[in-house]
């Protein structure tokens, strides 16, 4: 009996962390710009909070690049990005990220990934390359990478569709 207190006590604990941790993917369980499932892409998604109280999810920082330039009259007052290893979002212009790699990105040829802690990004690099950068550093990749990613997704839904056809 003793026991059952601390127990249920963390038991709640837990449940509250991960509820507040997950309660984006309530609100935009689809990226608002693909339509890609945010929870699949929960280690690249992204929540763009607006001083107006609107938010945005996205499931990548190249969605939420274009986001960042379509509502260009809107002030972010939080940009959060999915941590790469533990999924839970984290402040993106605190983050460590890393730009490139040979892990295929979300919408995106050239990956860009966050990490809460610079060691978790250094080894990411160690083991699968890439360059650390900052949020801005890695903002700005995304908005050169947006031609060629287009280039890409077209490429990429066209043979799908073709696929679909012959089948």
């Amino acid at each position: 009996m003793k026991l059952a207190v601390p127990a249920t006590l963390m038991i709640l604990l837990l449940s509250g962390l991960v509820f507040a941790g997950t309660q984006d993917f309530e609100q935009h369980p689809t990226c608002d710009y693909c339509g890609m499932h945010r929870v699949k892409f929960a280690h690249s998604r992204m929540l763009i909070t607006y001083e107006d109280g609107g938010t945005v999810g996205t499931c990548s920082l190249r969605c939420a690049a274009l986001e960042l330039a379509i509502a260009i009259d809107r002030q972010p007052v939080s940009i959060q990005v999915g941590d790469y290893n533990s999924k839970r979002l984290i402040d993106a212009e605190q983050a460590t990220w890393v730009v490139g790699g040979d892990r295929p990105g979300v919408m995106t040829r050239r990956a860009k990934w966050a990490f809460k802690e610079e060691s978790d990004a250094q080894k990411f690099i160690d083991e699968h390359g890439g360059e650390q950068a900052t949020a801005e550093q890695a903002i700005s990749a995304a908005f050169v990478d947006m031609y060629a990613d287009a280039k890409m997704i077209r490429s990429k839904r066209a043979a799908k569709k073709q696929k679909m056809m012959t089948h």
